[in-house]
């Protein structure tokens, strides 16, 4: 069951009532198994992730360089907790195991990028970037229409 449900999370970003009720089937069981496993590891989402889901690594050496204190600042800067999406469904946070880059400790990830050595100064830099990076997706889009 672990390896439908992780496949199914991996298409979508997370398991919506309709990949549990197909797992369900497939496996000729009752929804309320499936569910029961989903919910007992923490892998799997019931939301979907944001558009940059913010992954923080609480690994041995990041969780010694004080990772858990870059969370609560994800946190309280996006007004959400671990595990929540904004209502905008631009970002999402979430803890997770040793991402393999203990050099750079504490790390986190947000969309495909990867910050090591972060501090909670960094966090508003982020953020910085990715707006500006916004709009200098939205401003090479806007060319590129006006020149066709």
């Amino acid at each position: 069951m672990i390896p439908i449900l992780q496949s199914a999370q991996q298409e979508i970003a997370y398991l919506p009532g309709q990949a549990l009720e197909l797992a369900a089937g497939h496996l000729d069981i009752p929804i309320s198994e499936v569910y029961g496993v989903a919910t007992f590891y923490n892998q799997f989402r019931f939301i979907p992730p944001g558009k940059y889901p913010i992954k923080i690594c609480l690994g041995t050496a990041c969780h010694i360089k004080s990772s858990d204190i870059i969370l609560e600042n994800f946190e309280r800067k996006l007004g959400i907790k671990e595990g929540q999406t904004t209502e905008d469904r631009q970002f999402s946070v979430e803890r997770v195991a040793c991402v393999g880059c203990c050099a750079l400790a504490p790390v986190a990830l947000v969309g495909d990028a990867l910050y090591g050595k972060m501090s909670p100064s960094k966090v508003e830099g982020i953020f910085t970037r990715i707006q500006v990076e916004k709009e200098m997706s939205l401003r090479v889009h806007s060319e590129n229409e006006s020149n066709q």
